[in-house]
């Protein structure tokens, strides 16, 4: 009997090794499975986390789009305002021509253009203001037509030397300043 319970010790031990091997192999394959499930689950949050990056960044870039947009259409308004301010700014001034305050701006010009570029010198304006020119410039006074609101130009007979005092060029020397007033 001691070849059977040799074969049954063989037998046995080989059953707690196969048992072994069946737990190891479990054991490798739960481990296995764990770090499938571990690398799919972090797979799956980077994945998320960049698509959530992603999103953030488009909804970004659409509200720096709209707010531009937005300044634009501001600017654009204020622009237009500020224009239409200026166009009244120039009908003011052209009322001025109408006023009786005028012949005596148009004398203190011609008096500034005197002190600038000497008593030898052409003078120059509006047709509406070519009386009031020649009255005041005496033969200095040039029949040109300039079409200008209103003011006067003034140069040296060589046209060397140029003196533009009408409110065009006035105004459009301030427009800056009289642009930030506006927009106040």
């Amino acid at each position: 009997m001691s070849l059977e319970r040799l074969v049954d010790e063989i037998r046995l031990k080989a059953e707690q090794e196969l048992a072994e091997e069946h737990a190891r192999a479990d054991a490798q394959e739960r481990a296995i499975a764990l770090e499938r499930d571990r690398r799919t689950k972090q797979v799956r949050e980077d994945g998320q986390r960049l698509a959530d990056v992603d999103a953030k960044r488009e909804r970004a870039q659409k509200l720096a789009g709209a707010k531009l947009q937005a300044r634009k259409v501001v600017y654009e308004a204020r622009e237009r305002r500020t224009n239409d301010q200026l166009g009244q700014v120039r009908e003011l001034l052209a009322e001025v021509t109408e006023s009786d305050e005028y012949p005596a701006v148009l004398k203190r010009m011609y008096a500034v253009a005197v002190d600038q570029l000497g008593k030898q010198l052409r003078v120059m304006g509006r047709k509406d203001d070519a009386a009031q020119l020649k009255s005041i410039a005496g033969r200095s006074f040039d029949d040109t037509v300039v079409p200008i609101v209103g003011g006067l130009i003034a140069e040296t007979p060589d046209g060397s030397r140029r003196l533009n005092l009408s409110f065009d060029e006035l105004l459009r020397l301030r427009e800056d300043a009289v642009r930030s007033l506006l927009a106040a």
